[in-house]
């Protein structure tokens, strides 16, 4: 592998990752300030509750604040795409959309600075999960690199297997609900969200050719329309279920339909015989982060979707009991399960 399309596929998730805590800020409106510090591990966990409230404070952040949340979540997204180019360009393309699963991890450690929560151990060891998925499936398997871009012989073939594949998804999709919808949507989207990066691969493969070339090339625009519809069903799977019933779908779909795309387009291999088993396990530890972190909150969005905590009733010096005031940026409360 690459040093460098480590490097570049990383910052890549990494953007991809601030972006999506920053619009989620974004997003948050007057009021959402303060959080649940509910343990999401237990009453017995040894890492305690998750942290204090937002660091907006009880009124959540200014509209100027959400404004500037916003443009530089834009930004990240923009930066993280070109992140992404620039790592298909120099690496292949089954190392670089498995190392986009780290989004997931980078997203754990950025919301949690930036809503000020502390991960519990459940959460830890979904993190370590997927890292150690990451580094044992990519060790193992050794992508080589393979061409800089396909025959054009290959795309047709390509186009009709990838396009079978979403419409049965989706016909599946319409005949079931709830998780298992929210799972087929998402692996349909994960399906062409790896369409879409090997035609990225393909144009950045031809930058040389130079501009009038790249505009008169179907890739080009193959590129942009594919990744709209991946991005269409997948706003369809998060609104048909919960993120721990898409996440996992998506992110190994992505993961191993590039693997495959790679195969066939690009000529990338990956090492096989006894290798097989340490790939499978690495696959198997990606699946089990994965839905993991889709449980915490740091990554569904529930750390600015909570209601404030309900005041306790406490007992005052004279014996009489009063309401203890609600956790504010200087003071901690720990509300008791319901």
């Amino acid at each position: 592998m690459n040093a460098l399309t480590v490097l570049l596929a990383l910052l890549a998730a990494c953007a991809n990752a601030a972006a999506s805590v920053l619009m989620r800020r974004a997003a948050m409106e007057p009021g959402q300030g303060h959080a649940a510090t509910e343990p999401k591990d237990g009453p017995d966990d040894p890492e305690g509750p998750d942290g204090p409230d937002s660091a907006d404070g009880p009124s959540g952040p200014s509209r100027r604040d959400r404004r500037l949340s916003w443009l530089a979540g834009a930004g990240l997204l923009a930066g993280s795409a070109v992140a992404q180019a620039a790592a298909l360009a120099v690496g292949s393309l089954s190392v670089v959309q498995p190392l986009l699963a780290s989004e997931l991890l980078f997203m754990l450690a950025i919301g949690g600075a930036v809503f000020h929560r502390r991960p519990g151990r459940t959460t830890w060891l979904s993190f370590l999960a997927l890292a150690a998925g990451l580094a044992l499936f990519l060790g193992a398997a050794a992508p080589s690199a393979g061409r800089a871009t396909a025959d054009a012989s290959r795309w047709f073939p390509v186009a009709v297997g990838v396009g079978c594949a979403v419409l049965v998804l989706a016909v599946v999709a319409r005949l079931v609900r709830a998780a298992p919808r929210a799972a087929v949507l998402g692996l349909a989207s994960a399906v062409l969200f790896a369409a879409t990066a090997a035609l990225l691969k393909e144009v950045t493969g031809r930058i040389h050719e130079g501009p009038a070339a790249l505009a008169a090339h179907w890739t080009t625009y193959a590129t942009a329309v594919t990744g709209l519809a991946a991005f269409g069903l997948l706003q369809c799977a998060f609104r048909a279920g919960t993120l721990v019933a898409s996440q996992p779908a998506l992110t190994l779909g992505d993961a191993l339909t590039s693997t495959a795309l790679g195969w066939a387009l690009f000529g990338e291999h990956i090492a096989l015989g006894a290798r097989v088993l340490p790939e499978t396990a690495g696959v198997a530890l990606i699946a089990a982060g994965t839905v993991g972190l889709a449980r915490c909150p740091e990554v569904s969005g529930e750390w600015d979707a909570r209601p404030a905590p309900v005041p306790r009733p406490v007992a005052g010096r004279d014996g009489r009991r009063r309401e203890a005031p609600a956790a504010t940026e200087s003071t901690r409360a720990t509300p008791e399960r319901t």
